[in-house]
């Protein structure tokens, strides 16, 4: 027997034999991925699976992603940008750096998915949604005697000092979220006094947007400010962590999905949009423990995705705030006035 007929042989060699095949006939697709890793590797491999389609995914923050894209731009390696804010996607779009796409599989989306499309003039579509939250350690304030916060007033408190996390909005789109959030809750100047208060309380302010909350769900930190969809995951997968949402009101996010402009692998990336614009793709999520509210509006309904409809959010403009200067000018201000205060 030749060596090749011992590998045939062997049923996972035969298995990778069958899967790897259609993948090299039907081409590859490049994505970069903004949401938990768990979610980006499934969605991947569903599809692949699907289409036969050869998938090189990365899972990044919406901001490294933005940057990767922005060095590309004269050689685009991406096809893909799956996740991240709306903001992020218009800010690219303004830039040039995606092409538009509308994809025959819009018609049942919910109108926030639609309303992001067409602000964004065809660039990018919503796929989920989900809300901002304060999270907290049930465990850790116990243990502490420390309030629940139930307001971004309540965060002020000196009893909270050392105790909050935020991610940086340098490289974290949930960071410009919430900070885009407080300047459309109040104005620009109340916002960034009141960031500039808060920074007395806060520890540390991670890169990702994710890490806090993860913080408070292992306990090294009491509070983060975080989308709730996180939250409930880390809450299925039996941390002692919760969520109340300000009693002012409080942002929210349409994250997005878009087809970079040049991209070398145009025909694989309509496909996927097509794809995930489905029920079945989107049940995908809470299969793999991520509870974001689907942009479909035939997705299975589950008790543990957040009802945004019972919590009180601003009046969220993506078209302005995904403005490139806009956003920049949020950036430098957030840089010079809260990232340089001293520990």
């Amino acid at each position: 027997m030749t060596i090749r007929s011992l590998l045939l042989a062997t049923p996972a060699f035969a298995a990778f034999m069958a899967f790897a095949t259609p993948a090299s006939a039907q081409g590859s697709l490049n994505m970069l991925c903004a949401p938990a890793a768990d979610w980006c590797e499934a969605i991947a491999a569903a599809f692949q699976k699907e289409t036969g389609i050869r998938v090189s995914m990365a899972r990044k923050s919406a901001g490294e992603i933005l940057a990767q894209i922005r060095a590309e731009a004269q050689n685009p390696r991406t096809d893909i940008w799956f996740g991240a804010s709306a903001e992020t996607h218009i800010s690219a779009a303004e830039s040039n750096l995606l092409q538009p796409y509308t994809s025959p599989n819009m018609e049942k989306l919910h109108p926030w998915s639609k309303r992001v499309h067409e602000m964004a003039k065809g660039h990018c579509v919503g796929v989920s949604s989900g809300a901002i939250g304060i999270a907290w350690n049930r465990e850790l304030l116990a243990r502490k005697n420390l309030p629940v916060p139930t307001s971004w007033a309540d965060l002020l408190k000196p009893v909270y000092r050392g105790e909050i996390q935020l991610p940086n909005p340098n490289s974290s789109g949930t960071a410009y979220t919430i900070i885009a959030g407080l300047v459309q809750l109040w104005d620009e100047d109340r916002a960034f006094d009141y960031l500039k208060q808060l920074h007395a309380n806060v520890n540390a302010y991670p890169r990702s947007g994710a890490a806090p909350m993860q913080a408070v769900a292992r306990g090294e930190t009491g509070l983060a400010v975080s989308f709730n969809m996180e939250v409930a995951s880390a809450a299925q997968a039996g941390f002692p962590i919760e969520i109340s949402y300000p009693a002012e009101g409080t942002s929210y996010e349409v994250a997005c999905m878009s087809i970079v402009r040049g991209a070398r692998n145009a025909t694989q990336a309509r496909r996927f949009y097509d794809w995930y614009l489905t029920p079945a793709a989107m049940d995908i999520g809470p299969a793999v423990n991520q509870w974001h509210v689907p942009a479909h509006t035939e997705a299975k309904p589950d008790p543990r995705i957040p009802d945004l409809a019972s919590i009180k959010l601003v009046d969220y403009d993506f078209a302005a705030y995904g403005q490139s200067t806009r956003r920049r000018q949020i950036l430098e201000r957030w840089d010079r006035e809260v990232g340089a205060l001293p520990r």
